[in-house]
């Protein structure tokens, strides 16, 4: 792992990490992942039936297993809040750094005279001209008006692989935080301070909420009506077996429900 990465993951992220992992069992919040709200269900059924195994018609022979299955749902919810923690934690973290970079940020503006001046980005208004050499950071969203240089765009797009960018053209559009690698830029400012791609970014990861993309809706759609129908399923083998004779425990058919429920991808919509 190189030390980029490590970075990444700091002591702090993981102590906020393993704390929301454990807020995270608030039903009120899991209700909003209905396969894993299933799975927190049956985890409270069990836990109930490992102090009181004789409920339902049970047999206190079986509280060893309710215990068990007790401990790998907590597991299963555990883990499955702590990758969602963690990963919100780097997208903070990163946001942070972003944020941070940007407001320490310095732009070039060259006045009406041909004179340059500098200036914190932030003071960049919609029109100003600015002149970005290698090495330096793209103050704010604009289009190039002069010149032609690599741009490292790896802060934004996550692609390692520089850009071409130059005046004119379909490759004239610039980013704010991405960095001018060789030669130079005169950038016509489009935006105004606050409203550029990288902020709408740094709102976004640092909201309360994401808005869900329509294959993930389509997705969850899929997953909650598949878990619906299984646990009908499983609810009517009780009464069934019952017909029949046959003692069923409550925490085989929790047991069976989980199985058969799609808790991998569920825990990954979260």
């Amino acid at each position: 792992m190189s030390k980029k990465q490590n970075k990444l993951i700091t002591k702090e992220i993981l102590n906020n990490a393993i704390k929301g992992a454990f807020l995270k069992f608030d039903p009120r919040f899991m209700v909003k992942n209905p396969v894993m709200f299933m799975v927190e269900v049956g985890f409270i059924l069990t836990l109930i039936l490992s102090i009181f195994p004789t409920l339902f018609n049970g047999n206190s022979d079986e509280r060893i297993y309710n215990i068990l299955i007790t401990f790998i749902l907590f597991i299963t919810l555990l883990f499955a809040n702590f990758a969602e923690s963690i990963a919100e934690g780097r997208g903070k973290a990163q946001a942070a750094t972003l944020r941070q970079s940007k407001k320490d940020s310095k732009a070039r503006r060259i006045k009406s005279d041909g004179s340059e001046e500098m200036l914190n980005s932030s003071e960049l208004k919609i029109g100003d001209i600015v002149l970005v050499k290698a090495g330096e950071l793209i103050p704010n969203d604009g289009e190039i008006i002069e010149g032609a240089a690599s741009v490292d765009e790896s802060a934004i797009t996550g692609e390692s692989a520089p850009v071409m960018r130059e005046a004119g053209g379909d490759f004239s559009s610039v980013t704010g935080g991405t960095t001018v690698l060789t030669d130079f830029l005169k950038i016509k400012i489009l935006v105004g301070s606050g409203e550029s791609f990288l902020d709408k970014m740094i709102n976004l990861v640092e909201g309360a909420a994401r808005q869900k993309t329509p294959n993930e809706i389509a997705l969850n759609t899929l997953l909650i009506v598949l878990s619906l129908s299984f646990l009908v399923v499983v609810v009517s083998l009780y009464p069934f077996m019952q017909f029949l004779g046959v003692s069923l425990p409550i925490s085989w058919l929790v047991a069976l429900l989980v199985c058969l429920i799609p808790t991998t991808i569920g825990g990954l919509l979260s």
